[in-house]
Order: C-alpha cells, then sequence, then structure tokens
C-alpha cells in the first residue's frame, strides 16, 4: 500500500530560546510560552493530544487524556535564524554562514544603480523598514513616479514592494527575478527577494495584498526533497516551499497564499491522493502576526489551525504520516519585530500509533527530513 508523508511546517512557531540564543540577543524568546503566558492560555486540544505540551520546556498545561503521537524538539545548527536557512535544515543542508542583512545603510550603492539600469527606474527607499509602514510612507510618490520601493529589514531580504494598479504583478514579479540574478552575480548573500505588491491610497492608507512571492537562493547541496525526486517519489510544495528552494525538488508547486488556503490544499492533495510527500508552509503565523507584535492574532491563527487539523487527519489514509514542525521562532511579545533564535516542536501522528512515543531534543533540524525520506524508502514505521 502507497505511503505517504505530509509536513506541515507553521512558521515561526518557535518553543524556546536555544542555547546561544544570547549570540543572537535573544535570550528569553519562547514564541508559544509566552504567547500562552500573555494572552492567559491556548486552545489546542489536538496538538496537545499528539504530545505538545509534554515537550521539554513547552511551558504550555499538561494534557490530562491520552496522548498519541510521538513527540519531541530540534535545535538549529545553521547559523541563522531565517526561513531560509530554517527549511534547508529541515531538509537535510546545514547553512554554516550566515546570510547577510544590510539593516545599517541600506544595501550597496552599486547594486541599486545596476538593478535600476536593468529596469530602467529608479527607486525609492533603500533602507531597513517595517513593510507595512515603509508603504504608507512612500506609496504615494510610488504611485507618482512609478518608482519601485525597494527594503530591507532584520532578515537578510530584498524586498520590493509596488501598488497593483501602478506596476502589474507580471513586472513586479520580473523585477524581483531581476534582483535575484544581480545578487547571485555579485555574491551579496541575500537568502530571498520578496515581491509585496498593495493595494489602496494616501487617504485610508495602503495595504499589502497576497499575491506576494519569494524568490531564494538555491540551496548549495542536494535536499531530501532533491533526492526523492530523483527516486520517482512525486514531491508537492504547498505555499512558499517551491520558492524556498528556489523550485528545486518540487514535482507540483501549489502558490496558496495564507493559511487558510494552504490548509485547504495539503487536505485536497491527502483526498485525491496525489503525491507521496505534501510539504506545506502555513506563512500567516511569521508575515502576518509575529513580524507585527501581534500575539492575539498569532494566538488565534494556532487555535485556527488547530481546529483544522482533525480535518487533516480524517483526510490520512492509515499508511500516511503527519508531521508538525516549524523553522525558528519570531515571538510576538519580544523586543522588536525580528525571528528569534528558538528550539522548533516536533509532532509525529500516524493512524496506527496507539501511544506516547518522546523523541526528546535532538541537535539539529535535520532530524526532520531523516523521519521523511526513512518513512518513505524503509518499510520501517
Amino acid at each position: 500500500m502507497k505511503r505517504r508523508v505530509v509536513l506541515i511546517v507553521l512558521d515561526s512557531v518557535g518553543i524556546g530560546a536555544l542555547p546561544d540564543a544570547h549570540l543572537f540577543s535573544d535570550t528569553g524568546a519562547h514564541t508559544l510560552g509566552n504567547i500562552y503566558k500573555i494572552s492567559g492560555g491556548l486552545d489546542l486540544p489536538n496538538m496537545y493530544s499528539m504530545g505538545l505540551s509534554e515537550i521539554e520546556d513547552s511551558r504550555l498545561p499538561k494534557f490530562d487524556g491520552k496522548i498519541i503521537g510521538a513527540f519531541g524538539r530540534a535545535a538549529e545548527k545553521s547559523s541563522g535564524k531565517d526561513t531560509t536557512s530554517g527549511h534547508w535544515e529541515l531538509m537535510g543542508v546545514i547553512s554554516e554562514k550566515g546570510f547577510k542583512t544590510y539593516t545599517e545603510n541600506g544595501f550597496p550603492a552599486e547594486l541599486i544603480e545596476e538593478f535600476e539600469n536593468r529596469i530602467g527606474s529608479k527607486t525609492l527607499g533603500n533602507y531597513a523598514a517595517s513593510g507595512t509602514e515603509i508603504i504608507q510612507v512612500l506609496g504615494a510618490e510610488h504611485q507618482k513616479t512609478g518608482f519601485p520601493i525597494v527594503y530591507t529589514s532584520a532578515d537578510s531580504v530584498l524586498q520590493i514592494a509596488a501598488h497593483e494598479n501602478t506596476v502589474s504583478l507580471e513586472r513586479l514579479y520580473m523585477m524581483c527575478k531581476i534582483a535575484r540574478e544581480l545578487i547571485d552575480e555579485g555574491g551579496y548573500n541575500i537568502a530571498r527577494v520578496i515581491a509585496r505588491p498593495f493595494v489602496g491610497n494616501s487617504e485610508s492608507g495602503y495595504t499589502r495584498t497576497p499575491n506576494r512571492r519569494d524568490y531564494s537562493v538555491e540551496p548549495p547541496s542536494t535536499t531530501v526533497l532533491d533526492k526523492l525526486l530523483q527516486m520517482g517519489y512525486v514531491t508537492v510544495g504547498v505555499g512558499k516551499i517551491d520558492d524556498i528552494f528556489a523550485g528545486r525538488g518540487v514535482a507540483i508547486a501549489e502558490h496558496s497564499k495564507n493559511n487558510k488556503g494552504s490548509i485547504d490544499a495539503t487536505i485536497r492533495y491527502l483526498k485525491s491522493d496525489e503525491g507521496d510527500f505534501i510539504f506545506t508552509n502555513l506563512v500567516d503565523f511569521d508575515m502576518l502576526y509575529g513580524h507585527r507584535n501581534d500575539y492575539e492574532g498569532y494566538r488565534n491563527a494556532l487555535e485556527y489551525f488547530d481546529y483544522r487539523l482533525p480535518e487533516v487527519i480524517s483526510a490520512m489514509k492509515d499508511n500516511d504520516l503527519l508531521i508538525i514542525t516549524a523553522d525558528h521562532g519570531c515571538d510576538p511579545t519580544f523586543p522588536g519585530t525580528d525571528h528569534t533564535r528558538e528550539y522548533i516542536p516536533i509532532l509525529v501522528y500516524n493512524k496506527r500509533m496507539t501511544g506516547a512515543m518522546p523523541l526528546g531534543t535532538v541537535d539539529s533540524f535535520m532530524h526532520v527530513g531523516g523521519l521523511v525520506f526513512n518513512f518513505l524508502t524503509t518499510q520501517a514505521l
């Protein structure tokens, strides 16, 4: 009988500061624990029943029912706390050299000048800013001139914002591809270029749309996705997975735009029996709530996912394996709006499991990719 794995990454749902968190100014970060503490609770009965609250230092209330599933946490070996290195490590690639950030002075003048030459337009911005704030500051000038807004953040990203009625999505995506090429050619070591389309006006304000696209640097070595695809397995990337891996190792790409769409797509693939490995990223935790210090929105998003989790499990067949994890932290109660250097939770479930299976603490996110690969390619559970 066919065996499948569905791996769901709760983007930024960390579970406690790593021992080296002080090197990243993240001492005391604990995305799940601090949300639970400041909001007065987290209603996550389905993940609790899989062992979430039993993970070491979860800071969550102990579950009083029967736990079925394997549970633990993983430390990050890569030198960073970003989406790209986190997902790469999940799939077996350690990033020993961290990606470069450009928060102090913006991007080098020669990069911006060449970018402007290639796109045939001047740019606005070129400084570190909140994406929701910079469009309020520069949105009107952008609409008047047509010049795209270029900015960065505490992450290793070059972001390009444009109003959908001023610059078409097709042109915005093209500009992002040009920026990606220039970054790779020039050795600027930037993890991602992100298209940030928005709508609105200067009177009522501007808001970002769900039509974001990410353009990542390619992984430097072979990933679990690559190996599975080479072996004939059908890999499905839901959400921004295809973007994070620069299209490599992904046979079917589903560019869903938010948590609801990605959960819906995951369930659809499970019901259709299409795909051997369904790899899903749920971006809203990070994009909408973590970076905006919105712990109430974050709590609601966690509870929504937990509410939908029985639908995912119901769509699974007896031989399917479900893994729930994260890629880094982004504690919304913590000072600043950056990612936080944290352990990630690991929850593993199969309908044939009968009890609790503690995994403890593993020393790398790669443990997750190992579970995926071994389950699909061997007969062991």
